[in-house]
């Protein structure tokens, strides 16, 4: 009996497709080497948790979940800073954060509609510290990307619950990609998207320091790897339908989701840092993260929300509510030129990250397929890509 279920087992049909991170293919963005992880919880102290909902038919969202170190992070704030690549979005707390130039909670991606949800919770989370009994102002920081794709967005049920469940679960270790926590419901250049993760650490001699970047993606147009132009060799981009008309190749497909055909969507982006920054650097820092998630294809569509949020968790410049004076030991300008293309580089393959490591997700409104890897892996090849 065992005999024959062993072959039973071994004529099943292997599947096509193992979803692999980016190295795997040979994508190595940049000439800097990642952290051992190569994930945002290189940098020492930095926790990531995440909770996955999935609920009947329709739901299909999450929480994702980074704290910046394991202290008494409203007493001991961390120098954070916003960049706006394009602004179609709710992204909650950051008035604050940009007059202040800091980070007193932990910072959480969700849903569009699940942010003042979300927010409450974590206001909840932050008050019910034994430390904070006397608190009475919290300013959570809770980003979002639109997953109305496969997820009934306006229903948002068990947020609270699944807030509570990121942040127990907060770990400095792996950092689960793809197809969970906030990236469960999102999609990517008409595939499967969700949460990725990458790391660049700088040589002794240009400080050391490391940074790491996670990212939420849910977003659009013209899909290229390394410079190889995936989206169009595979079928699928944006504009694809007015390209393909105006060549005379219009085929009569059915209209697709009209935001894909715009490359529309969003991204989150959130950078972790050990170097000395504050929030003017920081900000600078948040830029180049930009370039990163250009490289992979977006144009930031009209209908696009790209925000970046950088903090630093250097204890020689933390934050203290209570400080009259505050006496910083920052890096100089010339200084962070290095962590400007880290950055890049570690923006890139967190995004590829997010496609690869995607797994399908269905739901009552259809089923989103991932990227197919053994495909990328073919057209990756024929151009000299190996890992």
């Amino acid at each position: 009996m065992r005999r024959v279920l062993l072959l039973a087992f071994c004529m099943l049909p292997l599947p096509l497709t193992a979803q692999v991170r980016a190295r795997a293919l040979g994508l190595k963005p940049g000439v800097f080497r990642p952290g051992p992880l190569n994930a945002i919880t290189d940098v020492a102290g930095v926790a990531v948790g995440q909770a996955t909902v999935s609920l009947g038919d329709s739901i299909r969202t999450g929480v994702t979940a980074i704290v910046p170190h394991g202290g008494d992070l409203f007493r001991e704030r961390v120098p954070a800073a916003l960049h706006v690549g394009n602004g179609f979005g709710k992204l909650l707390g950051v008035t604050q954060l940009r007059e202040l130039g800091e980070l007193e909670t932990p910072l959480l991606l969700t849903c569009t509609l699940c942010i003042w949800q979300v927010g409450d919770a974590v206001a909840q989370y932050m008050m019910a510290r034994p430390e904070n009994a006397s608190v009475r102002s919290i300013n959570p920081v809770v980003g979002e990307t639109n997953d109305g794709a496969l997820n009934a967005t306006r229903a948002r049920p068990g947020m609270a619950a699944a807030v509570q469940q990121a942040l127990a679960a907060a770990s400095t270790g792996p950092v689960a990609e793809g197809s969970v926590g906030a990236g469960h419901g999102t999609v990517m250049f008409g595939w499967k998207g969700g949460i990725g993760t990458a790391s660049r650490r700088l040589p002794a001699s240009l400080g050391g320091h490391t940074v790491g970047v996670l990212v939420q993606g849910n977003y659009g147009g013209v899909l290229q790897m390394a410079g190889v132009p995936v989206g169009p060799l595979l079928g699928r981009y944006a504009f694809q339908r007015d390209v393909e008309r105006d060549a005379g190749r219009d085929a009569g497909r059915p209209p697709g989701d009209a935001r894909a055909e715009k490359g529309d969507g969003s991204c989150m982006i959130v950078i972790a840092t050990d170097a000395p920054l504050l929030a003017r650097n920081l900000e600078r820092l948040g830029a180049r993260a930009i370039m990163g998630l250009a490289r992979t294809g977006s144009s930031a569509s009209n209908g696009s929300g790209d925000y970046v949020l950088a903090f630093s968790t250097n204890p020689r410049v933390r934050r203290s509510p209570d400080a009259s004076v505050n006496t910083n030991d920052e890096l100089g300008n010339d200084a962070v030129s290095a962590l400007f293309q880290a950055v890049t580089e570690a923006t890139e393959e967190a995004l590829y990250n997010a496609l690869l490591m995607a797994t399908p997700v269905s739901s009552r409104a259809g089923t989103v397929r991932p990227l197919p890897v053994d495909s990328v892996r073919r057209l990756l090849e024929a151009r000299g890509i190996k890992p």
